[in-house]
């Protein structure tokens, strides 16, 4: 055989051999798939709240009007609509010559509630998530992550980015968004996500997600930092969705040829999202009932979660406190007085993790409920895995809820 043949046949044999690592990487996803649906299969009825209504949304999304991103509201509509979420909020980049939030999507559109906010950045380098937000933000840049929160006395303040924030002592604001998928997807190796794309992309695009998805560690030890100093902060999961990743070929128009997105809402709007116990009668169409300022209310006040739920419908996850005066949900603070007794409720069996300012105090798997006695001050949040899903996805979490405080 000729030199440059035996060449020839060496590279193929080594481009064979290179992709059997990302023909395995298919073959585990498959195997998550069909996990995922079993899952979903053995959901139990979820536990009756009262006068409360558990609704499904997103927070963290951007269109074309703040830059960096060209999706239209036509697109963040039919995302929410085929991900049937009720709620969207809406945070776009400020801008010098428009009132971004004013001309954002706000109130009910398609059957989906929208609440208009902003994404800042300070002069201090800081970024927030504010909500609502207003014709101000454009001027925020010039002033202190301080100066800026104290010139916004209502609604609600959120840390972006929280492993770059510089503001930990500044007052005012009330949330942390403890995950943050952009974050998360920007610690992909893009060699590895090519091949990955090749073999997976057209059968299972979504549960590419779970080749890169990780705990928020970092974040969530500041998170449990600020709380342990006697903070209140809701954590939020940010879905920062700008649908602007991937190739096409575009007409004079603007309208595509050809082409393809890597992070189209509708996947995002999948991935992960914001559950919240809101306490409202409820009639008919959510959306229709739904009244923005109740939804804001229960954000703001820590009465929800956050669900992967790619990975399993989160939709039931309950996580309460009692004592025999009185019984509070995730995010309330609840008084000392002999014993307080947690309780959590998963809608499928997993392994439910009780952490105590940061720290595990109990880890018990093949349970869907968990009943804790206390008689510590502290707060108090949970982290659900499901060890039955193959990995990468059963090391980690499925839901992270807000704390209950014990005072």
């Amino acid at each position: 055989m000729k030199r440059w043949k035996k060449l020839l046949l060496l590279l193929l044999v080594l481009i064979v051999l290179s992709q059997i690592p990302f023909a395995y990487r298919r073959y585990r996803l498959g195997r998550l798939y069909a996990a995922i649906q079993q899952v979903n299969s053995q959901r139990s009825q979820p536990e009756d709240i009262g006068t409360l209504t558990e609704v499904m949304g997103v927070v963290h999304v951007h269109s074309s009007l703040g830059g960096h991103s060209a999706g239209t509201f036509s697109d963040i509509i039919a995302a929410a609509q085929s991900n049937q979420l009720d709620f969207v909020v809406m945070t776009e980049h400020p801008s010098a010559n428009i009132d971004t939030a004013q001309l954002t999507l706000n109130g009910e559109h398609g059957g989906v509630l929208f609440l208009n906010g902003n994404e800042v950045r300070t002069a201090t380098g800081d970024r927030l998530l504010v909500i609502p937000g207003d014709a101000s933000t454009a001027d925020d840049h010039k002033w202190t992550t301080q100066e800026v929160l104290s010139r916004r006395p209502k609604g609600l303040a959120i840390v972006a980015y929280p492993q770059e924030f510089n503001s930990w002592e500044a007052s005012g604001y009330g949330g942390v968004e403890v995950y943050n998928l952009y974050t998360n997807a920007r610690k992909i190796n893009p060699v590895l996500m090519f091949f990955d794309g090749l073999w997976s992309y057209r059968s299972y695009p979504d549960l590419l997600f779970a080749n890169f998805y990780e705990r928020p560690a970092g974040n969530l030890k500041l998170w449990d930092e600020q709380i342990k100093q006697g903070k209140i902060l809701v954590g939020t999961a940010g879905n920062d969705a700008h649908a602007n990743i991937g190739l096409s070929l575009n007409d004079s128009s603007g309208n595509t040829v050809l082409g393809f997105k890597l992070d189209p809402y509708e996947r995002s709007f999948r991935l992960v999202r914001l559950h919240v116990l809101v306490s409202h009668p409820f009639d008919g169409d959510v959306a229709f009932s739904l009244v923005g300022s109740n939804l804001l209310a229960a954000i703001s006040a820590g009465n929800c979660f956050i669900g992967f739920d790619l990975f399993g419908d989160t939709t039931g996850f309950r996580y309460s406190a009692r004592d025999r005066d009185e019984q509070r949900l995730m995010g309330d603070e609840i008084k000392l007085n002999d014993e307080v007794k947690l309780s959590v409720s998963v809608p499928v069996t997993g392994r439910i993790v009780l952490l105590k300012d940061g720290v595990v105090v109990q880890d018990v798997s093949g349970v869907n409920k968990l009943e804790f006695g206390t008689r510590e001050k502290g707060s108090f949040r949970v982290e659900v895995y499901l060890p039955q899903l193959p990995k990468p996805a059963s090391d980690q979490p499925w839901i992270i809820s807000n704390p209950i405080y014990i005072r």
